[in-house]
């Protein structure tokens, strides 16, 4: 089987959207500085853009959390790969992912994340799939809500393929 990639979200829409939510990050969090917890792989690729429009302090650290394989699908068992580096005690806190789909990934991690009691947790998100969603998740920041398909491009990936797709495309399979 064999895939074709048809483009879903231009790069300069994309581009245009994560300085909109630059702006919007910026102004909530004025006067303060924001942590940044990326999801990887995939949100690495927009948290570095997102970071770059963002005009208060920024600190940056990483969590790997996995539940997808090489499936196109959520296999519901959450797997943490790589824990953070430092505390996030008493910082505000913006985890920053590549996309919420099921929910259950984000829901196990947010839960974690808020036993370290930092003094503020929110969520920001490039894609939304809210019709696939399982279990409850707040989205504080959504770049685009997007339909019920398989999306590469821009850190998402397939089979750990497509990740540097300047764009959000669409996954086809041929036979």
């Amino acid at each position: 089987m064999s895939e074709c990639i048809k483009v879903l979200l231009s790069e300069k829409d994309v581009d245009a959207r994560i300085s909109e939510l630059g702006r919007q990050i910026s102004e909530d969090y004025a006067g303060r500085q924001v942590h940044l917890i990326c999801v990887l792989k995939g949100g690495s690729f927009f948290m570095c853009e997102l970071a770059k429009r963002i005009t208060v302090p920024v600190s940056l650290d990483f969590m790997s959390v996995s539940s997808y394989g090489g499936n196109t699908e959520s296999s519901g068992e959450i797997l943490i790969k790589k824990d953070l580096d430092e505390s996030i005690a008493g910082k505000d806190v913006l985890v920053v992912e590549d996309i919420v789909d099921s929910g259950r990934t984000l829901s196990c991690l947010l839960k974690l994340l808020l036993e370290r009691k930092p003094s503020s947790l929110r969520l920001c998100t490039l894609l939304d799939k809210p019709e696939r969603r399982v279990t409850d998740v707040n989205v504080d920041y959504t770049g685009f809500r997007i339909p019920d398909t398989f999306v590469v491009g821009y850190g998402l990936d397939y089979d750990q393929k497509y990740r540097n797709l300047p764009y959000i495309g669409v996954v086809e399979f041929n036979d």
